[in-house]
């Protein structure tokens, strides 16, 4: 064994090529923890010497408790003023990740990189960065919070290899409910009969028979896309990790090797295969060079691979009618053809798509593809992803020139590449001619729709690329005078670029930056931070700017006052701040525009002059005006914050107040410059681009957190949470009403009508006309809808807000708040249990105070969509007083489609979010195996249980795969 140590010691010392600074002491192959600093912007400090709107998450003890696949996962109910997607409530929609994730700025290990390429098996500490004055030191793009996730480092001597396997099931929670056939065609026909169409009902009684006796499933088909014949009830995902780590007196290195491999719920032909998996590799390298220089070097390289089919299969589950297309099932086989239908054989014959020679794709003019054949015959996918990181840099201790003077610097080149490699065939469907004969059905004759192509080349297509440079560099103080005064700053550059296929302009982002801070013994903290920073986005003379920030901090504690009491720990801190921040300088309704928004355009206009020689020439027009002062968007943030600890630790709170301002939105078409600039000869404009918007967020962050022994129990209780207000402060509108102002309403405003119920037959005169068709007219006082569709009993019936008469879009009003940034509560609560060598592990989150609209085909039905079970509740005379849902009408109906209190639900959850239970094999047990130094077991399972009242809607997803809950066994063993 120790040969094979020794062995696999030179391997990773070559292989991982990049390792930790000042090795911790090891006891029995446990690292010791009393060292740890936290990792805030550029460098390290004691948790005790943080000033409010800081919050961290120790990775590698919570790994040893509970199990999780991705880097942020549960983090919302361990940290406060963290909601799964933003910090304190700020927008992170323009901000470019790299990973489509929306998240706020991510660094790793220094380097601004997206958060899905590094796994919690590598993951030492994550660090939330919340308040504006813990993140000036990055500039401007990290205005809307920053997340810092730091690696593992080597950390023993000699040789430590851990290996951790995983496998588990994903059991869906709920799958969309829709009408069978003879269902649906009867509730379609009850629609035609609402419409008095002149064709009357679309389907026959019998043709409604046919369908639901299921003697014929190919000529009448009732397809249920979320039955066993297409979806399996389970699927798996597992994964294995080596961790190899150590070193000696120069060096230490961390090797992190993973791979996974994750299957889905599609059951049927190729799509049996899907799968997607993952490989990667870290090696992160710590030198002592001299005792002046120390250095490092971490490299990544990840690939990922997708395997699907072709299709949308969970798109079309959600849009595709039981009984479409009509008279042709997805597949017929071949013996419902006619034997003596020679053409229709001989075209089968000829055919490249047959599966596995007994059935053929079947469609019809309107419908020449169906997400089954797409499946079988339309080819396969593998989408590729490749990213390569590396980073490197070195620390230089001045101390022989200053005492507690460093230099530190870091440079880092990330590439990543995205592609697709397909087999893109061509299929075509036929469309068959039914006949019978002695009642039994047969085709006599086919209808080819379509040509068919089988490449056998794999093309490659959608390629992306992306490059990330980054360095930074930094002289770091640290220094305490005569036992008291501790001193300490920084004074750097930091700059990165993107580089992606299809941008022309590099998002960048470039900032000097100096922070200096005293403190007293530990009492008394003072904190001034500026940083400077550039954006290309503005004119030249505004593209500079400063960002300040100023924190004061008392440790009551530490008072002569405080002795004999039960606080151990009472940190009393404030902080403002104004970052310069032009994340938001954009302009466009898809945000696509962020450069030359000050330069005045000038476009080619519809339209042409004429003259009297009879030529013309294309309009050119001004579309923006000139504006040379626009300028950044400010954060302007004022917070308090209150840590403490009491009763010998038994009880830790952090609590902070915060209020910040985001200032001077960029406009384009500002209503505080004259009409006659605007709306000119082919909608011209000379109105200017200006900073004018403003938003308001303010709220509570709280952690509160127990610990106490109860017996041989050890018991630890968390709870986080957040309180937040939004609201729009200021903002550019001419409305007709004041209850119409987006200003003074929250910035996750939901606006709609007010649902007065259903018409019914009191409401109209009802007279039969000359055709014999039934005429509805709304009686006099009553206000007439214009928003779209026949209005008549059965359909929705809105508030006339301002009386005129008229409903239209001026009646829409305030409903409630959506929750984009956050519902007004979230908590999260964590429990720990040990007793003995088992601990139990319990995580939950909930939401209070936000709502959904029902805004999906799924809830509203009509025209030609899908039915769903929501269709049985639909309003007729006979259910008038219980019905849910709008008559069913073959027209798109604007009027009962449009949001309004009738289609609001609830967000209101509880999530039981996990349960894990450990069991860590007795030291005693393993000393006599020699070789192994720990051993654990585990069992896990995730999203176990949600308590709401709109439980199933929110559960259930339309047009999507399907939520799942997990299921999952593990073991880890240390050498």
């Amino acid at each position: 064994m120790k040969n094979i140590k020794t062995n696999i010691f030179l391997f990773a010392m070559l292989a991982a090529s990049p390792l930790t600074l000042n090795a911790q002491t090891v006891d029995d192959g446990e690292t010791s923890v009393a060292n740890k600093k936290v990792h805030v912007a550029f460098r390290d400090k004691d948790a005790d010497q943080l000033l409010g709107g800081v919050s961290y998450v120790d990775m590698e003890e919570l790994q040893k408790k509970d199990y999780t696949m991705s880097s942020l996962e549960d983090l919302y109910a361990l940290v406060g003023g963290w909601n799964g997607n933003n910090l304190w409530g700020q927008d992170n929609e323009r901000l470019d990740n790299n990973d489509n994730s929306n998240l706020p700025l991510v660094i790793i290990d220094g380097v601004k990189r997206p958060s899905n390429n590094v796994l919690p098996s590598e993951i030492e500490q994550i660090t939330i960065l919340k308040g504006a004055q813990a993140v000036v030191l990055y500039g401007p793009k990290a205005a809307k919070g920053a997340i810092l996730i730091t690696t593992k480092r080597g950390k023993v001597d000699g040789l430590q290899i851990v290996a951790n396997a995983n496998t588990g099931f994903h059991v869906a929670k709920a799958f969309p409910e829709y009408l069978g056939s003879a269902e649906y065609m009867t509730l379609y026909n009850e629609a035609c009969l609402n419409d008095q169409l002149s064709t009357g009902a679309k389907y026959s009684q019998q043709e409604i028979y046919n369908h639901a006796s299921g003697e014929n499933p190919y000529r009448y088909p009732n397809v249920n896309y979320y039955s066993d014949e297409y979806i399996r009830k389970v699927y798996n995902r597992s994964d294995a990790t080596l961790e190899i780590q150590g070193g000696g007196t120069r060096a230490h290195f961390y090797t992190n090797i993973n791979y996974y491999r994750l299957e889905d719920l599609l059951n049927f032909g190729p799509a049996k295969k899907n799968y997607t998996d993952r490989f990667s590799v870290r090696g992160n390298v710590d030198l002592v060079v001299n005792k002046y220089i120390k250095g490092w070097a971490n490299a990544s390289a990840t690939f990922y691979n997708a395997n699907k089919n072709k299709g949308d299969f969970w798109s079309e589950a959600s849009t595709m009618r039981p009984n479409f297309p009509e008279h042709a099932a997805p597949l017929i086989p071949l013996s419902m053809v006619d034997e003596n239908a020679s053409k229709a054989l001989a075209i089968l014959g000829k055919s490249l798509n047959l599966l596995d020679g007994m059935y053929f794709p079947g469609g019809t003019k309107t419908t020449q593809t169906n997400v089954i054949a797409d499946c079988y015959f339309g080819g396969r996918t593998r989408d590729v992803s490749r990213q390569f990181q590396f980073d490197a840099g070195i620390i230089y201790d001045m101390n022989k020139f200053v005492k507690g003077l460093s230099f530190k610097t870091q440079f880092a080149i990330d590439y990543a590449a995205n592609y697709s490699l397909s087999y893109n065939n061509k299929y075509a469907v036929f469309i068959p001619t039914w006949s019978n004969y002695n009642s039994v059905d047969a085709i006599v004759a086919l209808t080819q729709q379509n040509d068919e192509l089988v490449t056998g080349t794999m093309s490659m297509g959608n390629a992306k690329y992306r490059q990330i440079i980054s360095w930074n560099g930094h002289f770091d103080y640290d220094h305490t005078f005569a036992g008291k005064h501790h001193v300490n700053a920084i004074l750097l550059a930091n700059m990165y670029t993107t580089t992606a296929s299809g941008t022309y302009h590099r998002y960048t982002n470039a900032n000097l930056g100096l922070e200096a801070g005293y403190d007293f013994m530990g009492r008394y903290f003072a904190d001034v931070a500026i940083a400077g920073v550039h954006s290309a986005r503005l004119p030249e003379g505004n593209r500079e700017a400063l960002s300040p920030s100023f924190t004061i901090g008392w440790n009551i504690a530490k008072e002569n006052f405080m002795k004999g009491s039960r606080v151990d720990d009472l940190l009393l801190s404030a902080s403002y701040s104004n970052l310069n921040e032009d994340i938001d300088v954009y302009m466009g309704e898809t945000n696509s525009k962020y450069f030359y928004l000050y330069d005045a355009t000038w476009s080619s206009a519809s339209g042409t002059f004429s003259w009297n020689d009879t030529f013309s020439t294309n309009r050119t027009c001004s579309t923006a005006g000139k504006n040379p002062v626009l300028d950044f968007i400010h954060r302007k943030e004022f917070s308090v914050s209150l840590r403490g600890s009491f009763f010998d630790r038994l009880i830790s709170t952090d609590l902070t107040f915060f209020n910040t301002d985001m200032t001077g939105y960029i406009i384009q078409n500002p209503t505080t410059f004259p009409s006659y600039l605007a709306n000119g000869l082919s909608g011209s404009s000379f109105r200017p681009a200006i900073n004018y918007n403003c938003t308001n967020r303010k709220g509570l962050d709280f952690s509160v957190t127990a610990q106490k022994q109860l017996g041989k129990v050890h018991a630890t209780l968390g709870v986080v949470g957040t309180y937040l207000y939004t609201n729009n402060s200021k903002y550019d509108e001419l409305n007709d009403y004041s209850y119409q102002n987006k200003e003074g309403r929250p910035l996750d405003a939901i606006w709609g009508y007010k649902c007065l119920g259903f018409y019914t037959n009191d409401d109209f005169d009802i007279t039969t006309t000359a055709e014999g068709k039934t005429k509805y007219t709304l009686k006099s006082g009553l206000s007439r809808s214009t928003i779209g569709g026949n209005i008549q009993p059965g359909d929705l019936k809105y508030e006339d807000t301002n009386g005129d008469g008229v409903i239209d879009a001026k009646d829409q009003v305030y409903l409630g708040k959506n929750g984009a940034y956050g519902s007004p509560i979230t908590f999260g609560v964590n429990l720990t249990l040990k007793y003995k060598n088992f601990t139990l592990f319990m995580l939950g989150n909930g939401q209070f105070g936000a709502h959904g609209m029902k805004n999906t085909n799924y809830y509203y039905m009509c025209g030609d969509a899908k039915y769903s079970v929501n269709a049985r509740n639909r309003w007729t005379p006979e259910t008038a007083s219980t019905a849910t849902h709008p008559r069913l009408t073959t027209y798109s109906n604007a009027n009962d489609g449009a949001a309004s209190t009738f289609w609001m639900y609830s967000t209101n959850r509880f999530n039981l979010r996990k349960v894990q239970i450990t069991y860590d094999f007795p030291k005693e047990m393993l000393r006599k195996l020699k070789i192994v130094n720990a051993l654990s077991v585990y069992l896990n399972g995730n999203d176990l249980l949600t308590i709401a009242k709109e439980r199933k809607l929110m559960e259930t997803s339309v047009g999507y795969a399907p939520q799942t809950r997990f299921y999952n066994l593990g073991v880890k063993v240390t050498f």
